[in-house]
């Protein structure tokens, strides 16, 4: 296994732009392993949304400085999530409360071209926000159906032949994960991509769980719209949707009257947080740093991209790769360590075969004999690791029949050594189960 991807200068140095990432605000040392419910926040996003909260605080679209100043820290903030997406315009990016408000506001603006006879397609491991504002649809009689592909329950991967028998020429909507929350398992986004146009649907994408862990390009994608949080993504929280142009401007989210008629702000609930805007401009600038450190590893890899698009993409093939060895090292152990899958009474939710990686993120739900998720979670934590047990809004549980799981996540600020921490407070978990 190659841990050197990131050699051990360089993770210092990615480790200490994330002020908790070894202590929390306590000063206890402990490895963070609950990326999947919120990441860590990067320095720089916390800095610039502290200087935007104070310099320009004050409204947007007026001719005084700190409303100018506010207007270009928006603009800034909305290329920095274009360039990371490879979206054609800051204009094609909206800004929202949560990845829940922007899918209903979505679904709502949708919901004025159906006649109640179409179909919406999911999947069975769905997060909620990209099921109820389906659902709901479907409950004030602007769907007739909403259908979900089922899962291989052995491996946690979709059923992709059921899922085409799903697709038919009354679907209007495909909205899928870009990665499953509870499972990691990522979907194979563009054959999906070309079902839906089959059939003439929107292509929605939720990449909540995914973006931080792997490069996203929304033009190669296809896809007309889709959805990520900040809060995933080393910042604060609020979340971001990317629009193709003609579907921003032609669809009609409900809006006040006074608001402008033109997109993004259209789809804009109230006055932008220049803030929010601020701190995922640092957080994207975070990953173009890392971007520019390994630059030099990759010749003409990434060259049908330019500028900080190229940066970035160099940055999140990086952190995939870097994750894939962490993901490994949780599995199947190391230097001695057994991982997850060796050890007696645990059972792990998704793929397992190391081989098959590349094909989930470095999130694991696990259940150990004998004992309570709760139990689990508290001797982890005994130990110095933070993970959780709750259901994460998934509908993937309901497919296992389980009310609950543990999970770990991570990313790239977590560490080899993190994993064996991990993996002996596992041992020592198991040892009684």
């Amino acid at each position: 296994m190659n841990y050197m991807i990131f050699n051990k200068d360089l993770l210092e140095k990615i480790r200490a732009k994330f002020p908790r990432a070894s202590t929390d605000l306590n000063g206890r040392k402990r490895a963070f392993f609950d990326n999947g419910t919120g990441t860590l926040v990067v320095g720089r996003a916390a800095r610039a949304e502290a200087k935007a909260r104070v310099d320009c605080s004050a409204n947007v679209e007026g001719i005084f400085d700190e409303s100018r100043k506010a207007d270009d820290v928006i603009l800034e903030g909305r290329t920095a999530v274009a360039d990371l997406l490879n979206a054609p315009s800051p204009n094609n990016i909206v800004s929202g409360e949560s990845a829940t408000s922007l899918f209903f506001s979505l679904s709502y603006a949708m919901s004025r071209e159906l006649t109640g006879g179409e179909n919406a397609v999911l999947t069975e491991y769905e997060h909620y926000s990209n099921i109820s504002p389906w659902v709901e649809l479907k409950e004030r009689g602007k769907l007739r159906e909403v259908r979900l592909a089922r899962l291989k329950a052995d491996e946690g991967t979709l059923d992709m032949e059921n899922l085409k028998s799903l697709i038919d020429e009354k679907t209007r909507i495909v909205s899928i994960s870009a990665a499953s929350n509870a499972l990691g398992t990522k979907s194979p986004l563009e054959e999906i991509r070309s079902m839906a146009k089959e059939v003439g649907a929107y292509f929605v994408v939720d990449a909540v769980h995914h973006v931080a862990h792997g490069p996203i390009d929304v033009e190669k994608l296809g896809c007309d719209f889709l959805v990520f949080s900040g809060y995933k993504l080393f910042a604060p929280h609020g979340s971001f949707l990317y629009g193709r142009s003609e579907h921003l401007e032609d669809l009609k989210p409900y809006k006040v009257k006074p608001a402008h008629d033109v997109a993004p702000v259209k789809w804009e609930w109230g006055t932008r947080d220049q803030a929010k805007f601020a701190a995922i401009k640092g957080a994207v600038d975070h990953l173009t740093w890392l971007g520019e450190q390994v630059r030099g590893q990759y010749g003409g890899g990434f060259n049908t991209y330019s500028g900080r698009r190229r940066t970035l993409k160099i940055s999140m093939d990086t952190i995939e790769r870097y994750e894939l060895e962490l993901s490994k090292a949780v599995v199947s152990g190391f230097d001695g360590l057994r991982g997850l899958s060796e050890l007696p009474g645990v059972r792990i939710y998704g793929l397992t075969d190391s081989k098959r990686f590349g094909e989930r993120d470095p999130t694991f739900s696990f259940k150990v004999r004998n004992k309570s998720d709760s139990e689990v979670v508290s001797r982890l934590w005994r130990e110095g690791v933070a993970s959780r047990s709750e259901d994460f809004y998934s509908r993937a549980l309901e497919t296992y029949g389980e009310k609950t799981m543990v999970r770990i996540s991570l990313v790239h600020y977590n560490s080899i050594d993190e994993v064996a921490l991990f993996l002996k407070a596992m041992n020592k978990v198991c040892e009684s189960a």
